[in-house]
């Protein structure tokens, strides 16, 4: 059952965000786009209720429930981001707006992006880790809450690769290519700024 809600969950979440992002950049209708997209926080409260009522039934821990901690962390810490990425293409493509900025490729600015897409991977893992811990404790000793135990691993796995490769961004960071850069620079003495263009 838990996993049945979980693929649920998951199809509602990009069903709510088309009908959210079509209602705003296709119908103009901001209000009922923004209530669309604010139900998105309401799956993983509900996915939550069930698994909570779930081991409060008697259901013996089991990887569904480990899963749907998974499930809900990620959503904490990359919904958002996922929402907003998907917000500018959408303005770009049906609102006529710009390009959204793609993320720096090369040098501190791309270790710093890694970075920051990591601590995303954290704020997942600490929730995600605090509802295991929290199904374990409701549990007790009296049921077999090596599934949990085994999902808490993968958390703390999932953050330290994560970490070792945003940390190689870092101390190995990858560099322009020099025609790349080369061509910057001289589009950047060619073209006027805009203060040189004002003051024409």
């Amino acid at each position: 059952m838990v996993v049945t809600l979980i693929i649920a969950c998951e199809i509602a979440f990009w069903v709510l965000l088309a009908l959210g992002l079509g209602a705003r950049y296709l119908l103009k209708w901001r209000r009922t786009s923004v209530f669309l997209l604010l139900c998105e926080p309401v799956l993983e409260l509900v996915l939550f209720a069930v698994t909570a009522w779930d081991l409060k039934n008697g259901a013996e821990p089991s990887w569904e429930h480990g899963v749907a901690a998974l499930y809900i962390g990620y959503t904490v810490g990359y919904g958002h981001y996922t929402i907003r990425w998907l917000d500018g293409h959408a303005a770009h493509r049906l609102g006529g707006g710009p390009p959204p900025p793609k993320p720096p490729r090369h040098g501190l600015p791309r270790a710093a992006h890694e970075g920051r897409m990591w601590l995303r991977t954290v704020v997942a893992a600490a929730v995600a880790w605090a509802l295991l811990l929290a199904a374990t404790w409701y549990v007790g000793d009296g049921g077999d809450n090596s599934s949990l135990e085994a999902c808490q691993g993968v958390v703390l796995k999932a953050v330290a690769i994560h970490g070792l490769i945003a940390l190689t961004y870092l101390v190995w960071p990858k560099k322009a290519p020099a025609g790349t850069a080369a061509s910057a620079g001289t589009a950047e003495r060619q073209e006027p700024s805009e203060t040189t263009r004002a003051r024409s």
